[in-house]
């Protein structure tokens, strides 16, 4: 690189900053597009517009409830993937939309619940509402003229689509009307017959016509007609402070970490502290142009990205340092350590945002939040340390700071540490802990305090709303308020929510009993003056329905199948991808365990804790895995395969330690600074962290070796100096 290209290259990189800290802090134009102060954010951080239907069934089963329930979940995603639905009572069923302030809109957009139905053109119905899976509004062009068509694409279940195709096949240039409420809100003929369970009606004169086509045909197929009963714009479960010292403890622990790796890396660190810059800037900056909802579990994602970033400009450097101490020189080094780091960052990069993507496109609610920030970070982080870091590296010595003293300090390879020898300890201690974690859940579970410690997202309990005399502010509801209902309820874990414009208060609790709620009723009036009428109670559903839960379960086994595979593909040998995964079950029941026995909460952000740790934990496997992989290539025939993994585990050492390291001080400082939710949020992440990297030093190479050596493996020889076999 030429003087001139590296001056260029550093004024981009400061140009770059100024230009994203300027877009994320005040936007641009009337409306401050990109300004993170537009960043949707989530029920958490936000509140949003709650609202309640009623079924007009007297006595619904619990089945139809759990499906209408389920089914409307998927329908308020397309709002939101932090939306959530639960049942209140028997027969109600609350909507909370984050992010929104006007409730009639989305009353309007959702469509009012009825019953559905196709029928011929001769009375016979031959599908229901039950028989569609989704309906959405399409737009494009006409082959022919150019001119725009608007359409609705319908999805049918498997059901639907044989009884359909029978339909069509019959009615082929009859009209096949759409019964909505007993009113018919579309006639489209056939034209042919529909086998693939995809049908598509057009004819539609605008967008919008479309758009409410298909909100009618998605809110009718449900099991239920549902009718509504109120709607409320509700005010943030967190309030700001959670906003601000959230933000607060972001920017400490960002700046913490690049000081880190400056005073580690010198003027490379220098270099990925700034691309790290940029790296936040475009997250903030695209969270809005994507819309993405964020809330807490969206931070998770975020931060496991940080990490992620960070460890890529370890990896880098280590690798750097170790070109320079052979005596290469600082150019050679900086080619030579780019391209060897290459393939772990990729790999790492890769399967994690397998689990994202998966998480995706299987996942609800919260899952899909924290999969979305997760793999937008992933790909801006692979971008600034794969293209920004490697620019402004290069642009420092084409300037002229060639010394390889600002590069690297040299250091000699340190003997390898006998972490094979300790392994069967290692394994020792992680089977008690997870033994121990199981042992405490079973002790609960028969005492009958559940084995883990849920909320209300897992099981469901008590909403009260209560009319107060006083506008309270959340910080006045923390302090005043949910003291008086804890002591009252005995319940350590309530959640309090206001009703905007109004002096309402909503009180979430774990299921109270009649003498319960009369402590409550009784506590409210002595402190506040409240009577009696002034208090409703309903009994609430989990907001994390066994359906959602079950959708979890399913995209992480179906994510770690895929990373199962790619690994094994990558790496050749089933091996490294079995002890991967068996890694990563480790670490996600050590954490479990923890959950079991400091009683920390398990709710919605559990999942995307769980989540995280997986990613993180595969990250720093396929590092270690790599660097085997490279090292067996070059093996010297007198070196043990025990002895090149003991190696290559002391090669990476380095870089386990300072990355999570890295990623621990920002959970840290989100812990030390955060909202009271926010560290019960932050702690098993600190527990993940530490677990990770325990695991990729003590368990990873030695569960590969363990495969390698005794699992459809004689024995390895050896010969020695002597002659002599071992």
């Amino acid at each position: 690189m030429q003087k001139s290209r590296g001056i260029a290259g550093l004024l981009g990189t400061i140009l770059m900053i100024a230009l994203l800290a300027y877009t994320v802090s005040f936007g641009w134009g009337g409306s401050h597009s990109g300004a993170m102060k537009n960043i949707k954010l989530g029920l958490d951080l936000a509140g949003g517009v709650s609202i309640t239907y009623q079924t007009k069934e007297k006595n619904p089963s619990d089945e139809d409830m759990r499906d209408t329930v389920y089914k409307l979940q998927k329908r308020v995603e397309t709002y939101s993937t932090e939306a959530s639905v639960y049942q209140e009572g028997d027969r109600r069923i609350s909507i909370s939309i984050p992010g929104v302030s006007d409730a009639n809109e989305i009353l309007e957009e959702l469509g009012q619940p009825g019953t559905l139905e196709f029928q011929t053109s001769d009375g016979e119905t031959v599908l229901t509402g039950s028989d569609i899976k989704t309906a959405e509004a399409k737009s494009g062009q006409d082959q022919t003229t150019g001119a725009n068509e608007y359409m609705v694409e319908l999805q049918l279940n498997k059901e639907g689509s044989k009884k359909f195709a029978e339909a069509t096949k019959e009615n082929i240039g009859n009209q096949i009307s759409i019964i909505y409420d007993g009113e018919t809100i579309s006639s489209p003929r056939v034209n042919e017959a529909i086998t693939g369970g995809t049908a598509y009606i057009d004819g539609m004169a605008t967008f919008e016509e479309a758009e409410n086509l298909a909100a009618s045909i998605r809110i009718g197929g449900l099991s239920l007609e549902l009718e509504e009963l109120n709607s409320q714009v509700e005010g943030a479960q967190l309030g700001e402070e959670a906003i601000s010292t959230s933000l607060y403890a972001g920017a400490v622990g960002l700046a913490v970490v690049i000081l880190f790796m400056m005073i580690v890396y010198l003027l490379p660190g220098l270099a990925s502290g700034l691309a790290l810059l940029i790296y936040t800037g475009l997250v903030l900056m695209l969270l809005n142009a994507f819309d993405i909802t964020l809330s807490l579990p969206g931070i998770a994602g975020i931060i496991l990205s940080i990490g992620m970033a960070v460890d890529a400009n370890v990896i880098i450097f280590a690798r750097v340092k170790e070109e320079i101490s052979a005596g290469k020189s600082v150019r050679n080094a900086l080619k030579g350590g780019f391209h060897k780091a290459l393939s772990a960052i990729v790999d790492g990069n890769v399967t994690t945002l397998i689990a994202a993507a998966v998480l995706w496109f299987r996942g609800s609610g919260t899952v899909r939040g924290f999969a979305q920030t997760l793999a937008l970070g992933i790909v801006i982080s692979m971008f600034t340390a794969l293209v920004i870091t490697r620019m402004i590296v290069y642009s420092f010595y084409a300037v002229g700071i060639r010394d390889e003293k600002f590069y690297a300090k040299k250091w000699k390879e340190r003997k390898p540490v006998n972490f094979l020898s300790k392994k069967a300890l290692c394994f020792a201690i992680s089977l008690a802990v997870i033994v121990v974690g199981f042992g405490v859940m079973g002790y609960h579970q028969i005492k009958g305090n559940g084995m883990l410690n849920y909320s209300l997202e897992f099981q469901g309990g008590t909403s009260t709303n209560v009319a107060f005399h006083e506008d309270y502010s959340i910080s006045e509801i923390e302090s005043e308020i949910v003291p008086v209902i804890e002591e009252a309820t005995g319940d350590s874990e309530v959640q309090t929510q206001k009703v905007k414009e109004s002096n309402q208060i909503i009180i979430r609790t774990k299921a109270l009993s009649l003498q319960q709620r009369e402590a409550l009723n009784q506590a409210l009036a002595d402190k506040f003056e409240i009577k009696d009428s002034e208090i409703t109670y309903s009994s609430i559903s989990s907001t994390i329905s066994a359906e959602m839960r079950q959708d979890a379960v399913i995209a992480v086994v179906i994510s770690t199948i895929c990373m199962l595979l790619y690994i094994w593909l990558r790496f050749k040998d089933i091996r490294f991808a079995t002890s991967a995964v068996a890694a990563l079950v480790h670490d996600v029941l050590v954490v479990l365990a923890f959950y079991a026995v400091s009683r920390i909460t398990v709710g919605s952000t559990f999942i995307a804790c769980m989540l995280a740790i997986v990613g993180y934990s595969i990250n720093a496997t396929i590092v270690i895995f790599d660097r085997i992989r490279e090292e067996l290539k070059v093996r010297k025939k007198k070196e043990s395969l025990a002895e090149l993994v003991n190696r290559c585990i002391t090669l990476t050492l380095t870089r386990s330690i300072y990355t999570s390291l890295t990623t621990f001080i920002m959970v840290f400082f989100l812990f030390l600074f955060g909202v009271a939710s926010v560290r019960e949020f932050a702690l098993p992440l600190m527990a993940g962290i530490i677990c990770g990297a325990y695991s990729s030093v003590c368990i990873t190479g030695a569960l590969w070796y363990v495969m390698k050596t005794k699992v459809g493996k004689k024995k390895e020889v050896v010969k020695t100096e002597t002659g002599k076999k071992k």
